[in-house]
């Protein structure tokens, strides 16, 4: 028997609607996604949740985006509506700043859906990217028995594009990689970190892949790397088809410059949507950064990124 859904009661507030209850929402088929919004899996997803709620619109689908922060730039409610306008998230957004709804839902991933049918049991869940055909196809067998009429039963066809574009997962040999020393592994300045202290790192001559070093006068704090001084840089050897940067000014409004070198060379066709194919880019806001997209052949790339102006923090490496 499928379980009762948990309610929505702990949200902090709302965007893109007034307050929702799953005791007002009786009779709807509500499709209930966990994100948040620097989450490269989840970026990759939204093309066929955004395709969903438009097409099922007015057929008894109710689609909430429960947003629940993972690093503390993300706690921001203007942070959180400026992503949501960017990405063109224009359904109800649940915000779950305090943790409520992803305990209620025992909940530990990002993305995470959660398909309820009209009488308020979970029907399905999707964790991680990916199982879209069976997603939709219980979705539109939940319309179909809530009363819905000509549920087409034809699949969204999306054409994502950008970070929202699928991982080339059969190159993908990178992990995310967390810098601040909360999670971080396989970190290769010499020496010991100096944690929460202001410290100066060089870089070894060579990285092994999937370990990456900082150079340049850093703090190591729980949750990122915030540099204290122009010119310092952070080098990784990974081996992906993309790399992502989440970063953002450490100071609200502030805006550093930052300059890419793939095998110490200007990235030319291999740049991302975030910086040119001289490899120069500025970080103004708190998000995911689109640094390489590099064409075949794939193989072990030095990434290197050098910041001209202090004051960046830098939180996760994130690959495709």
């Amino acid at each position: 028997m499928a379980q009762r859904s948990p309610s929505f009661d702990g949200a902090t507030g709302w965007l893109n609607s007034k307050p929702l209850s799953l005791a007002g929402l009786r009779g709807n088929v509500v499709l209930a996604q966990f994100w948040t919004y620097t989450c490269i899996n989840w970026l990759r997803t939204l093309p066929y949740v955004r395709a969903w709620a438009e097409k099922y619109d007015g057929q008894g689908l109710v689609v909430i985006g429960v947003h629940t922060p993972e690093f503390p730039v993300e706690h921001n409610l203007e942070n959180v509506r400026r992503a949501a306008t960017d990405l063109m998230v224009g359904y109800p957004i649940a915000i779950d700043s305090d943790y409520a709804i992803w305990e209620a839902f025992g909940n530990q991933y990002w993305p995470a859906l959660y398909l309820v049918d009209a009488q308020g049991h979970v029907r399905h869940q999707q964790f991680g990217e990916g199982g879209y055909e069976e997603s939709e196809r219980v979705l539109q067998r939940s319309l179909a028995e809530a009363g819905a009429h000509g549920v087409d039963d034809a699949l969204v066809e999306v054409d994502a594009q950008g970070v929202e574009a699928a991982a080339d997962w059969d190159t993908l040999q990178s992990p995310e990689s967390y810098l601040g020393y909360g999670r971080a592994q396989s970190f290769a300045s010499p020496g010991r970190p100096a944690l929460d202290e202001r410290h100066v790192y060089t870089a070894p001559e060579r990285l092994r892949r999937n370990h990456w070093a900082l150079s340049g006068y850093w703090t190591i704090e729980e949750q990122a790397v915030v540099l204290n001084e122009p010119n310092g840089r952070i080098a990784d050897l990974f081996h992906a088809r993309d790399l992502h940067l989440v970063m953002g000014p450490a100071t609200r409004g502030a805006r550093v410059q930052f300059r890419v070198r793939l095998d110490g060379q200007p990235p030319g066709a291999a740049h991302g949507l975030d910086v040119d194919d001289q490899g120069n880019g500025t970080v103004s806001e708190p998000r995911l950064h689109q640094l390489i997209r590099q064409p075949a052949p794939i193989a072990d790339r030095l990434f290197e990124i050098e910041f001209l102006d202090p004051g960046v923090e830098a939180f996760v490496f994130t690959f495709g």
